[in-house]
């Protein structure tokens, strides 16, 4: 049995009566207090873009969708920290910040390069630490190196873009790598003690339920600490949106509840000690082409509760080592 009794409430092997590892939870107890991501255009590129591997990018990638206003080349990666410190600082209740490096390819460029960007964000006295968004094949062993013993300092955390662990999806989306990419990163990541994480999209064309399902047991196989899962979304200005228009038949768009359904079965075969950060993600709607829910990410985790709650299931309960 994956959880213990006390005073009748369900308490499971991660500490806690949620149905679920989650993400806030495992910060607050590690730093004591809240820590907030504050986000960061750093000027990087990408190899899926500048020629290297591909001129178009993935089929599905609008960075627009995901990056704040105060994140624009123009300003220095000092004044995008501070800007974005003064931003959330308004709530009192956060005293600590990370760097949240996050548009394309964070770990692309010369060594040399990539120790001055972060070392400008680390000079705010907030910040303790930075996460670095990528994709599984813009790392070398001397990056890696690096990472391992800036680690040693401040909190680090890599987060690789996996999508799918399937490779014929990989290929279907332009990612341009291999899932064996991805295990790679995962395990120098892990085994040098620099924290990751993988993104995981649910519902890219070509998939099945059974591929959904089958990707919580493929990626609990691999040494992943950290994980963000969302649903499928079909933005504006990507040729995943024109292929969409051409021939919406090729496309699973869920609906709320087959979607919250899914979540709740693909928890249960997920390995419990992996951390989970997100279940959605919503971009704006000027951009979002569907699915359009209508719902922001804590009600949609309010649901989600509710659901395992209704099922009385948890995270890991039918998952096999």
């Amino acid at each position: 049995m994956r959880y213990f009794s006390i005073m009748s409430e369900r308490h499971f092997s991660w500490g806690h009566s949620k149905r679920y590892n989650d993400f806030p939870t495992y910060f607050r107890d590690k730093f004591k207090q809240r820590v907030q991501k504050v986000s960061v255009d750093a000027g990087f590129n990408c190899p899926n873009r500048d020629g290297s591997k591909a001129l178009n990018g993935c089929s599905y990638c609008n960075n627009k969708t995901f990056q704040p206003d105060y994140c624009r080349l123009e300003k220095s990666i000092a004044e995008q920290v501070g800007q974005g410190i003064d931003f959330f600082s308004k709530n009192k209740k956060i005293g600590q910040f990370l760097a949240y490096f996050q548009a394309y390819s964070n770990t692309y460029a010369p060594l040399q390069v990539l120790k001055e960007r972060y070392s400008e964000a680390l000079q705010h006295p907030k910040i303790i630490g930075l996460v670095l968004g990528t994709r599984p094949d813009c790392l070398s062993d001397d990056i890696l190196d690096y990472l391992e013993e800036l680690s040693k300092e401040v909190y680090v955390m890599v987060e690789f873009g996996v999508e799918s662990v399937n490779d014929h999806t990989l290929a279907h989306i332009n990612r341009g790598h291999y899932f064996a990419d991805a295990q790679w990163a995962l395990e120098e990541t892990a085994k040098r003690g620099i924290h990751n994480c993988a993104h995981l999209i649910l519902g890219l064309p070509g998939e099945s339920r059974n591929d959904y399902l089958n990707q919580a047991k493929v990626i609990s196989e691999t040494p992943v600490e950290n994980l963000k899962l969302h649903q499928l979304q079909i933005h504006r200005g990507t040729r995943m949106a024109i292929d969409f228009e051409n021939n919406p038949e090729n496309f699973n768009i869920f609906s709320l509840d087959e979607y919250l359904d899914l979540v709740v079965d693909y928890l249960e075969l997920l390995r419990p000690s992996i951390i989970i950060e997100r279940f959605v993600s919503q971009a704006p709607k000027d951009m979002l082409i569907a699915p359009r829910w209508g719902i922001k990410n804590f009600e949609f985790v309010a649901k989600l509760e509710k659901k395992l709650e209704e099922r009385d299931t948890w995270q890991g309960r039918l998952y096999q080592e």
